[in-house]
């Protein structure tokens, strides 16, 4: 199976597939509003402001699973990021990602990148990175500040 497969809610409702992320490096994310790790939209902002235009695709999954820390509807949760930290990359809607009924698109990152818990998934903001043929090229963690991704996810652009 290809991450290409694959498909997601936008926040406005339109199913989308991970198709028209063909031939961009992608940076999946799972979110929360209400986290300590929540400020790390103003460097994924960053990098999607700097970077878009050579490639980079940032992809938002808002997840209320660790300690309930997104627990409003998606039309909150997108005007939130929107209104604090100017989110301007694509936000999907509400997705698990640990579980049963974890997200395809969880699944499968969690199948190509499994980390250090068995696949699992241990916090907000754990961070995906896909290159532009769609395989899963790294996992990092959510102590990981989306700006000291930053010259891995050049290296990408660039190759």
């Amino acid at each position: 199976m290809s991450i290409y497969e694959l498909k997601a809610v936008k926040m406005n409702g339109k199913e989308v597939s991970l198709e028209d992320y063909k031939g961009k490096v992608m940076l999946i994310v799972n979110t929360a509003s209400k986290c300590g790790f929540t400020p790390q939209f103003e460097g994924l902002e960053m990098l999607n402001k700097k970077y878009k235009d050579e490639g980079l695709a940032v992809l938002g999954f808002p997840c209320n699973q660790f300690a309930g820390q997104d627990p409003a509807d998606n039309e909150k949760i997108n005007e939130f990021c929107r209104l604090n930290y100017g989110v301007s990359f694509d936000m999907f809607q509400k997705v698990k990602v640990n579980g049963k009924e974890a997200h395809p698109v969880f699944q499968f990152l969690k199948k190509a990148a499994p980390g250090g818990l068995g696949g699992r998934i241990k916090w907000n903001f754990t961070k995906f990175l896909v290159n532009r043929d769609g395989t899963v090229i790294e996992r990092f963690e959510p102590s990981v500040k989306p700006e000291d991704m930053e010259s891995r996810i050049n290296e990408m652009l660039k190759s």
